[in-house]
């Protein structure tokens, strides 16, 4: 039988997970969950599953026909590679919900090039990763494999789905570009989102830049149409270069908040936007800085700037020039045009689009830089919001070739799962390994068709360690999100990523005997980063937080361990840039049986709308009647407790996070206190506050608003797939 064969209407497995939305007695039916795993994995995984006698005769076949690579398979002995698989197979692993192996097997598992057979299962699939990634060292691969065997490390997905196989995309799916202000640049950015957008890229691209509506062009003595007919252009470019139709071109444009086209910029993703202006795939991120938010604070009104007089006054592109610090300078400047208008009323408007379709995402653009270690200036984020990385912006000739050419961004991210890792027998030496499987994807990455993200890799060896799973680790261990202890534990967690990623790092550059470009230039190399971990003690206080490590038999850095490794960077520096972020977690945390990243559930017994099949049911891991107080609905938690989870991490990671805000049109009785006595439905003002305490909370970016309508509809759902883990 193969896979095109199964009559989808004669199979149980749908029907049975189904009935997991069927309460029975007035319980949740989870055993039909556990029903439908083993129907799937007998009526479709083994018939349709090609066998073969052998290992050696399997990639021998896989080999000849062109499924995998045979370059870094000839890095190990046969002896060796069946000495893996033994202990992979002793490891017993099985998925623990039919939305899991659904998941690996409708995504991940290779299969014949007809589509009908898997020629793969989960354990392939964590060999071929190990394999490559240890690229010939035998040691590290056994310890990958019992990394993401056990699930303490998952790979994102494009490092995941594509290692080993012979036709794959990229490794990496998420960039970083910007323009300047000049024909040629737009040209070269528009055929790099074209380029990234082809190999499968989530591309984020930095307007803020170019000249505004109105500007002059004195070459031809006329006027700039501003950053909307780049914005158009952009958006077909990203709908045309969709992989041959498999999926839409995803981008993201970030303009910043003292752009005189904000409000244009803003309109064009307004339902009721004139059609020649209105972009309607194109996501929409704004670069906040302090400034802004004192202005709003103090009901002032603010001045939008000429990005053309402000570079010609600053010598530098307007995202380079703080605005904060100058923006007195800046208004009182005769030789810059500027445009006034109400602060509060622009913070309305960010806030009215929010409520209407999710975006703006915010970053605040002070905040990150403030924050980061390294010299140079972050800009902009990428499309999930949580990639903050220094950038140098390039110069294109009129051949499109590079007079200057700068650095741009790549993604190359990987998640811990929090509940696996804590239960782990070591957590310093899965954080090493784990950095050590990335720095390879980040060492043989090679996307030429963008020169600037080339230069940027090859000089910054970034990755982006993250982690999932927190809201059921927190359920597992029946603590409530958002309380005290939950807080404590998400920043104490944090600190060992951290420090075990910084160990890791060090010794990479110890072995390589080099660091990332500009290290001597970093706050890691002359100390000052350290200063904050020197001067207190970051044991947790709370007794119930001390016991979840000590029973995990996991040491918080001491000052003396802290003092040591201070020493250790001097000395030896670092191999990467940055180390930490926290993206968004699309299928591989069902893979995981683990909830996304640091958010709340939404539903204790999710629905998913999957294509061709219909609905699927995904019951939140450890889910019983013990554990189900604790699993409350993001929509019912005060946004505060889910701004202060993820403060509590913020202050340990060196770039940032996919923080999602929750909202019901209708706001729960008591949840906010300032809605007292005024209207319970959302409103603005809800929005504007919330904004304003994470930015006092040190939050670096605001990813998508979701919110849950009266009538049972979500608006601003995440629709990111390109650089989910």
């Amino acid at each position: 039988m193969a896979l095109s064969d199964i009559d989808i209407t004669k199979t149980k497995y749908y029907d049975l997970n189904n009935e997991l939305n069927i309460p029975k007695d007035g319980k949740i039916q989870l055993d039909k969950d556990a029903e439908a795993l083993a129907n799937f994995i007998e009526t479709n995984v083994k018939p349709n599953t090609k066998h073969f006698a052998s290992l050696k005769e399997r990639y021998d076949w896989l080999i000849k026909n062109d499924y995998i690579e045979a370059g870094f398979m000839k890095q190990y002995s046969s002896a060796f590679i069946e000495k893996l698989y033994d202990y992979l197979k002793d490891q017993h692993f099985h998925f623990h919900s039919f939305m899991a192996a659904y998941k690996f097997y409708a995504q991940y598992a290779m299969k014949t090039n007809d589509g009908e057979y898997y020629l793969e299962n989960y354990i392939d699939r964590v060999a071929m990763n190990a394999l490559f990634y240890a690229n010939g060292d035998e040691d590290l691969a056994m310890n990958l494999a019992d990394e993401i065997i056990h699930q303490r490390y998952q790979p994102a997905t494009p490092s995941f789905l594509n290692v080993g196989r012979k036709r794959r995309g990229e490794f990496v799916s998420c960039f970083e570009i910007q323009t300047t202000d000049n024909m040629n640049t737009i040209g070269r950015t528009i055929n790099s989102a074209l380029q990234l957008s082809k190999i499968g890229g989530g591309v984020g691209i930095n307007l803020t830049n170019l000249r505004a509506a109105g500007d002059p062009i004195k070459k031809i003595e006329g006027m700039a149409s501003g950053v909307v007919p780049v914005m158009k252009l952009l958006e077909d470019s990203f709908s045309y270069s969709n992989q041959l139709g498999q999926r839409q071109g995803a981008g993201v444009v970030y303009l910043s908040v003292f752009h005189p086209d904000i409000i244009d910029f803003l309109g064009a993703k307004k339902e009721n936007a004139d059609e020649k202006v209105r972009v309607k795939t194109l996501s929409l991120g704004i670069t906040v800085p302090d400034k802004f938010y004192e202005l709003t604070e103090k009901g002032l009104p603010m001045y939008l700037f000429s990005p053309y007089d402000v570079e010609r006054v600053y010598g530098v592109p307007f995202s380079y020039v703080d605005i904060t610090k100058e923006y007195d300078k800046m208004v009182a400047n005769q030789d810059i045009r500027k445009k006034k208008i109400d602060a509060r009323e622009l913070e309305d408007e960010i806030s009215k689009l929010q409520q209407e379709s999710g975006y703006p995402y915010i970053v605040n653009i002070d905040t990150e830089n403030r924050a980061n270690p390294i010299d140079g200036k972050i800009v902009m984020s990428n499309l999930c919001s949580e990639i903050a990385q220094v950038q140098v912006p390039s110069v294109v000739a009129n051949d499109q070739s590079y007079e200057t050419l700068g650095t741009d961004v790549s993604c190359n991210l990987g998640s811990t799962n929090i509940a696996n890792l804590m239960a782990g027998p070591h957590f310093g030496r899965s954080i090493k390994a784990m950095m050590r499987a990335l720095t390879h994807i980040s060492d043989i990455e090679n996307i030429d068709v963008v020169p600037s993200i080339q230069a940027g890799n090859k000089a910054s060896h970034a990755v982006g360690l993250g982690a999932m799973g927190l809201h059921s680790f927190l359920a597992k261990n029946k603590i409530q999100y958002g309380s005290p202890d939950a807080i404590e534990f998400t920043g104490t967690y944090f600190l060992l990523l951290n420090y075990w990623t910084l160990v890791a790092s060090n010794e990479i550059a110890r072995d390589k005997g080099t660091t990332f470009a500009g290290f001597e230039k970093s706050k890691y190399a002359d100390g000052s980063y350290f200063t904050k971990y020197l001067n207190r003690d970051w044991t947790p206080k709370s007794a119930r937080v001390q016991k979840l490590f000590s029973d995990a038999h996991i040491n918080i850095p001491s000052r003396d361990d802290w003092r040591r490794l201070k020493a250790a960077v001097q000395k030896d520096g670092l191999y990467n840039r940055y180390r930490i972020a926290v993206a968004p977690n699309g299928s591989t945390s069902y893979i995981n049986d683990s909830t996304a990243s640091l958010t709340p559930i939404v539903n204790r017994i999710e629905e998913r709308q999957e294509k061709m099949i219909g609905k699927i049911y995904y019951p939140a891991p450890y889910l019983s009647n013990e554990t189900m107080p604790y699993y409350q609905s993001a929509y019912d938690i005060d946004m505060r407790k889910v701004i202060d989870t993820y403060a509590a991490a913020q202050q340990h990671v060196d770039q940032s996070m996919s923080l999602t805000i929750f909202m019901r049109s209708t706001i729960p009785e008591g949840m906010y206190e300032w809605k007292k006595g005024r209207t319970d439905k959302m409103t603005t003002r809800d929005l504007n506050i919330l904004r304003h305490y994470a930015f006092q909370r040190g939050i670096k970016s605001i990813y998508y608003v979701r919110t849950f309508t009266d009538d049972n509809t979500e608006i601003g759902a995440n629709q990111c797939e390109s650089c989910v883990i």
